[in-house]
């Protein structure tokens, strides 16, 4: 038996980067998948595709689906979740991925990209959380989980260092917080019922193509398994004490005796 043997996941935003890896562990764990994103074939304008995640799981013997949506809007993650249901279920475990980020500083921030921000880290994780909640609650057992990051976390100062001061992230760190309290909120409220709400963020940035496009992975990286680890774990673990957590990638596997 492997840890995810039975289950259904929903991992939102798995067209590449962490949602793709992932969502590639939770299938190499016997959990089968509901992949989505914008991007359902291969588009020379992005890197990867959902159809290439589906390939890639199929082809190391996981189960996999993948359904295009736009999460940006209640009809796309509605939708979404209705034929995820229909084709293989209601979800056990969700994980919430998928974002979008712009970076330029606050005082010349557009307001329709603040909302798309807002939708997509904090609304969209919430609607489907919804979504997911009564199936879970009914089975007595679920797992939410929060793709969060260090820029949640408050800038320190002053003096305020030159990449707070400088680097446009106001609003992604906003977000982010957002998510993280919220996520708290859920776990508190949903503990009686079994259901796990975690967040998880890398302690640094992984090189993947998001993070090249805003030139965030240069230096001091860290392996994207150290995410897959902590996502797995946090999926899996008893939601009575596994719970709550906003895990900081190598604190939280180093905690748990993952890492050294």
């Amino acid at each position: 038996m492997t840890p995810c043997d039975g289950k259904v996941a929903l991992v939102t935003g798995t067209s590449r980067g962490l949602g793709k890896a992932i969502a590639k562990r939770l299938a190499s764990e016997g959990a089968t998948v509901a992949l989505t994103a914008r991007t359902l074939e291969p588009d020379p304008k992005y890197q990867g595709s959902l159809r290439q995640t589906l390939d890639e799981i199929e082809a190391a013997g996981g189960s996999a689906i993948a359904v295009r949506a736009d999460l940006s809007v209640t009809e796309g993650r509605e939708g979404l979740f209705g034929e995820v249901v229909e084709r293989v279920g209601a979800p056990d475990i969700l994980v919430n991925n998928a974002a979008v980020t712009f970076l330029r500083p606050l005082d010349e921030f557009p307001d329709r990209r603040v909302r798309l921000m807002m939708e997509m880290h904090v609304l969209a994780p919430l609607h489907l959380t919804q979504l997911a909640i009564p199936a879970m609650r009914e089975r007595g057992r679920g797992w939410v989980l929060n793709v969060t990051s260090v820029g949640g976390d408050l800038p320190v100062g002053p003096p305020f260092s030159g990449f707070d001061s400088s680097a446009g992230f106001g609003i992604y760190g906003t977000v982010k917080a957002a998510l993280n309290r919220m996520t708290k909120s859920l776990a508190a409220e949903l503990y009686d019922d079994g259901i796990a709400v975690n967040a998880a963020a890398p302690t640094n940035p992984v090189a993947t193509p998001g993070a090249g496009a805003l030139d965030l992975a240069k230096t001091d990286t860290e392996d994207i398994e150290l995410i897959t680890q902590t996502a797995l774990l946090l999926c899996t673990g008893d939601p009575k004490t596994m719970t709550g957590r906003i895990a900081h990638t190598q604190e939280f596997l180093r905690e748990v005796g993952w890492l050294t």
